[in-house]
């Protein structure tokens, strides 16, 4: 019991937040609830589009509780209470949880002293949506506010959504964009014009449609693209994380140099390396438009930042010890000048850090976690695929080692124990292959192996040829993959990798970890880890990358709901 309610009382605020909210919230289906007298206009028009039952049911597709909670606890600690900050939003909503351990101190840190709230969701559960919901509601309460000139500082118009890696920058180009066809981004692709439906009353699509489509900002374009009335800036957190001063030896410092259009031209086009002051131009021209952006960004009297996977963004040495990634030191230098006006939402499904090893290692969750949506939720509701892990009886009785042997000349080969997981899930993908054959030919049920580094992933693509796949029907990733390919060359992979659900081949798709949260197709059924799972952080990305449903159609509903039974 004991490490258990360490973790309960480390979510009050959440627990607290929802109790309250719930409240408020009561008869909100049928527009009758506390909070409509509680929030603006506007807003409370969008809670009648998105959750009032006239609306949902006019809709095939409407918000599923999980995302239904987490968009109501944002407006209220946001919008309702109007919290400053971290410590506000406490005192206001669970008091009693600052009076435990060093949560007081821990709140009242500078990086806590604007609006920052985290929603913990399941992955696979639609955080983009959610994503997207907040956005809507921010941009058009902002032009509410500012047609009746009136300056709300809870409202804003400037966006910053940072991605983890390229897999989720791409797909967030794709959600507000549209998919890339051909090279060129067809908006209705998007998932702003695709669930224009859900997310946005009729009266106000044009106007949300017309500002993303001019607001929007990939990352080489932040600062420099004229965005006029707000924007949507899409970056990976690399972008920032790197932030040295630019004030380091540089040419800028030779005298004069600031003042040479040419030498500025120069730093700023990443030229073939010529040394200046001991640095090439590439990285002179990167710093330099870093810190553009940078400054750019901090100039901006209000902004609200969205993390997507924000976990990976929070490190701890020790407990209440943090080591502040360079990215949070840029987000602070961002917010310095706006105070409230910097709002910040992170997005995770495993918003903890482990703190301590062996028997002593436990989760310490951030603080500013407002609303809980967790896994074993989601697989009742049926939101996600039920995981059912395969231990295998045949293996148990051999001491196996899943890690990659090598031969007698130290080159990486697969070892027996890797070679018997292989096989095993591809028995399990052909049996799932009939199976879902003869409900649905049109279904591809996928296999996703994940690879312990880049000299394993040839070798497994080799051993499924040699179990009898054929070339096309084996899909290998790597880690460095977009860098490897270059742009052009990794335009038609990903095409094809976010693409798999739609075709029968590749049934198999072999990955280090470049695959590791965002790439969201729906048909992955079978995972084989062929790397420790020491890294708890990694095992839950993994299985997650297999949770994403395949058969959404209310037709199959009760077929899995009788199976969810069944696993219970």
């Amino acid at each position: 019991g004991n490490r258990m309610s360490g973790t309960v009382n480390q979510l009050e605020l959440a627990a607290a937040l929802t109790v309250k909210t719930q409240q408020l919230c009561i008869g909100l289906e049928d527009g009758v609830a506390d909070i409509f007298d509680l929030v603006t206009p506007t807003t409370a028009e969008l809670l009648r589009w998105w959750f009032g039952a006239e609306a949902c049911a006019t809709r095939g597709f409407n918000f599923h509780p999980g995302q239904q909670q987490a968009i109501l606890n944002a407006i209220v600690a946001h919008e309702v209470l109007a919290a400053a900050g971290l410590k506000d939003l406490y005192r206001q909503v669970a008091p009693d949880a600052l009076l435990a351990g060093g949560r007081l101190a821990e709140v009242s840190l500078p990086k806590h002293d604007h609006p920052k709230y985290c929603l913990k969701m399941a992955t696979g559960t639609g955080k983009t949506g959610v994503l997207q919901a907040l956005l809507i509601w921010q941009l058009l309460n902002k032009s509410a506010a500012l047609a009746e000139g009136i300056g709300d500082p809870r409202f804003t118009r400037q966006f910053l959504i940072v991605a983890p890696g390229l897999i989720v920058y791409d797909r967030l180009l794709d959600a507000f964009c549209g998919k890339t066809k051909n090279g060129v981004r067809d908006f209705a692709s998007s998932d702003v014009a695709l669930f224009a439906g859900l997310f946005i009353p009729e009266g106000r699509r044009e106007q949300v449609f017309g500002f993303v489509r001019g607001n929007v900002c990939a990352k080489d374009e932040i600062g420099l693209k004229a965005t006029g009335n707000g924007m949507i800036a899409i970056a990976n957190w690399h972008l920032l994380s790197e932030a040295e001063e630019i004030e380091e030896e540089t040419a800028f410092d030779a005298p004069g140099a600031q003042d040479d259009p040419q030498r500025i031209i120069a730093a700023l086009l990443p030229l073939t390396p010529g040394r200046a002051a001991g640095n090439s131009l590439e990285t002179l021209g990167r710093r330099y438009a870093r810190g553009g952006v940078l400054d750019y960004l901090a100039g901006l009297p209000d902004l609200m930042v969205f993390n997507d996977e924000a976990h990976h963004i929070h490190e701890l040495k020790k407990e209440g010890e943090t080591s502040e990634v360079e990215w949070q030191k840029s987000l602070t230098r961002i917010a310095e000048s706006k105070g409230r006006r910097f709002v910040q939402v992170d997005f995770s499904a495993t918003p903890y850090n482990d703190v301590g090893s062996g028997k002593n290692k436990r989760k310490v969750y951030f603080p500013h976690i407002i609303v809980d949506f967790d896994l074993k939720t989601a697989m009742r509701a049926g939101l996600v695929k039920s995981l059912v892990l395969d231990r295998r009886k045949e293996i148990g009785a051999l001491p196996l080692e899943f890690r990659a042997e090598r031969d007698e000349d130290g080159e990486p080969m697969l070892s027996v124990g890797q070679r018997v997981m292989l096989r095993a899930g591809l028995q399990k993908l052909k049996k799932l292959e009939a199976d879902f054959a003869r409900i649905d030919p049109a279904r591809h049920p996928k296999m996703l192996v994940v690879c312990e580094d880049t000299t394993v992933s040839p070798l497994v693509a080799q051993f499924l040829r040699d179990e009898g796949l054929a070339d096309d029907e084996v899909m290998a990733i790597d880690s460095g993959k977009k860098a490897e390919l270059g742009e052009k060359d990794w335009a038609p992979v990903r095409e094809r990798l976010f693409d798999v659900d739609r075709h029968a081949s590749p049934r198999v798709i072999v990955s280090v970890l470049m695959l590791r949260e965002g790439f969201d197709v729906n048909n992955i059924c079978v995972i084989v880890p062929l790397r420790s799972s020491q890294a708890q952080i990694l095992l839950e990305q993994t299985i997650g990358r297999g949770l994403r449903l395949m058969w959404r159609e209310d037709d199959f509903a009760d077929a899995k709901r009788e199976n969810r039974e069944r696993l219970k």
